[in-house]
């Protein structure tokens, strides 16, 4: 199966959910056009209360649609978006991408993978239990977060429902995915 986009969301005010758009556009070193979350430095507002000089690498959010799919199997009520995602991918395991990886969506758009999702109390806010449902354990006891993951605009273009999506691996040594 083929990496595509099965969804595009952006949200102009704060808020935890975005809704699914026909399209949207990156733009380098902003993010998502009309997007809360998009700017040079942070957005995130426990972010900004640390240090709002921070540069923003958590211009675009990613999550994998077969996420929805295990939450779904468990009970839970998601679509795309509704995790606060800019981008919903399908055939593709996000989480397992080393960082500096290139995303090309479409014919124009070009993300750098910076690092993993934290997630944060809200998803309970939206659905209890969410946020423990997006976290688990791997065969050592470490901690996996499942909630997505963070990126940054290279290259700006539009990217809508059904683009395909084209995996560049950094040179090696390959670094896992962190938290940002």
């Amino acid at each position: 199966m083929s990496a595509v986009v099965i969804a595009v969301c952006r949200r102009p005010e704060y808020g935890f959910r975005k809704p699914a758009q026909p399209f949207i556009r990156l733009r380098v070193g902003h993010g998502v056009d009309g997007d809360a979350h998009g700017g040079a430095t942070v957005k995130h507002r426990a972010r900004v209360a640390k240090d709002p000089t921070q540069p923003n690498l958590r211009q675009v959010h990613l999550i994998h649609a077969e996420l929805h799919d295990e939450l779904r199997a468990k009970g839970f009520v998601v679509a795309p978006g509704e995790m606060g995602e800019n981008v919903t991918t399908r055939g593709i395991d996000l989480l397992a991408l080393p960082a500096g990886t290139l995303l090309r969506l479409g014919d124009e758009a070009v993300l750098e993978v910076t690092g993993l999702r934290n997630p944060c109390s809200q998803l309970d806010n939206f659905q209890p239990g969410l946020m423990a449902a997006v976290l688990d354990r791997d065969e050592r006891g470490n901690l996996v977060r499942k909630a997505g993951i963070m990126s940054v605009v290279v290259r700006g273009g539009e990217i809508r429902l059904g683009d395909a999506i084209h995996v560049e691996l950094p040179a090696g040594p390959h670094m896992p995915l962190a938290v940002v």
